[in-house]
């Protein structure tokens, strides 16, 4: 992979922006554009910003589930393929890479991608595959009053974030303060990724695919992803996005790490109370040493083109896309995203991931020897079978 989320999100936050561009519009497509994606403010954003392009010879629908990774395979090896277009993010974009399912763009981009940056454009082994056009990661949230109420300063450590659960447990302020995605599969999984990252160990062993977990630094990771479940409500194992989330706007934790796109819905004036908003503050996830790596993985989103599509559709798909991911998007749902589009001035619900990657959080591991017989969306899944199997253990 020629360019790395770390440098996507750096180039795009850290550098000095310029103006917003002008949108160049929708190109005068003709075909058919049928986008499969995630379902989270950000990509309705996206997806309702292409159905602008819609006239008498352009058709453009979607599908925004959080099934989309069960879907997208299939739905690309169709001839032609279900949809012209499938929003991917750092793991989910390998399984269509190794099948063949989506086409490299570089000549559209030649033709019909000058709005877009160099720093959009993610190229596996030369070739321009995807664009992204946000990023994302998981970081800490806290409560702010609740932490003053308990005498806390803001954990910087998982050793701190633990000890600040366990004070405002036994202070009786709350008796579960921490919350993480820790759905038994995937989110699990990740959960586990992101600690060991933090540790500074590979996955695995050098110069082969033999898995690099069960060491000192695997067991330092699943001790600390164990404390932070026994600060949790006991259902920790049915906690996805939505679980934290909802937990967050009831006023139930103090403490959680979530995604960096859960905190506009968090920030509104929509579904939290006003106090629960006032006091909520985003951060960079904890390490395991003050000013170490954070326990968390940077991920792009961003859009392909499917293989099994007539010239006329991919062209279609490429204008409408762009148009989508256009700075006049951008600066109309500006705190939707950590967006990677020219022009973004962060706001608040921006600053966690923002803090992350200026901490040097590792991208998440898109390639590796293993993605030769497993996708990456089944690492994190695998990865959880084996966490679960030795939480009983250390």
């Amino acid at each position: 992979m020629n360019r790395s989320i770390k440098g996507i999100v750096l180039a795009s936050f850290l550098a000095t922006t310029g103006q917003a561009t002008a949108s160049e519009g929708c190109g005068n497509a003709e075909g058919t554009v049928a986008i499969l994606s995630n379902d989270f403010p950000a990509l309705h954003a996206v997806a309702e910003m292409a159905e602008t392009c819609v006239t008498d010879t352009l058709k453009v629908t979607k599908n925004q589930t959080k099934d989309h990774r069960d879907l997208q395979s299939a739905a690309l090896k169709a001839n032609p393929a279900k949809y012209s277009t499938a929003v991917v993010s750092t793991s989910s974009i390998v399984p269509l890479l190794n099948d063949g399912l989506i086409q490299p763009l570089d000549e559209l981009v030649k033709k019909y991608g000058q709005s877009l940056q160099q720093s959009q454009l993610i190229k596996i082994d030369g070739k321009v595959m995807a664009v992204a056009f946000m990023a994302n990661s998981q970081h800490l949230f806290y409560r702010k009053d609740i932490l003053e109420k308990a005498g806390i300063e803001p954990p910087k450590t998982f050793e701190e974030l633990i000890a600040a659960g366990k004070k405002i447990q036994d202070m009786g302020i709350m008796k579960y303060p921490i919350a993480l995605n820790t759905k038994s599969g995937w989110n699990l999984g990740e959960e586990f990724i992101n600690i060991f990252s933090a540790t500074g160990e590979g996955f695995f062993k050098p110069g082969s695919a033999i898995p690099n977990l069960d060491n000192a630094n695997g067991v330092k990771a699943l001790n600390t992803l164990k404390a932070l479940a026994e600060l949790s409500n006991p259902d920790f194992l049915t906690f996805d996005s939505n679980s934290t989330q909802a937990l967050w706007e009831d006023g139930k934790v103090a403490l959680a790490l979530m995604w960096g796109s859960r905190a506009t819905a968090i920030l509104d004036d929509e579904g939290a109370s006003p106090e629960v908003v006032a006091n909520t503050v985003l951060t960079n996830t904890p390490a395991f040493s003050d000013g170490g790596t954070p326990g968390a993985t940077l991920w792009w989103d961003g859009w392909t083109i499917a293989s099994n599509l007539s010239p006329q559709d991919a062209e279609a798909t490429f204008k409408v896309m762009t148009h989508a991911i256009s700075s006049e998007m951008m600066q109309a749902n500006s705190e939707k995203a950590v967006w990677l589009i020219e022009g973004y001035q962060p706001d608040a619900s921006a600053m966690g991931v923002i803090a992350t990657v200026q901490q040097q959080a590792n991208p998440y591991p898109m390639l590796l020897i293993w993605d030769c017989f497993i996708p990456p969306w089944a690492q994190s899944c695998l990865t959880s079978c084996w966490v679960t199997s030795r939480l009983n253990r250390h």
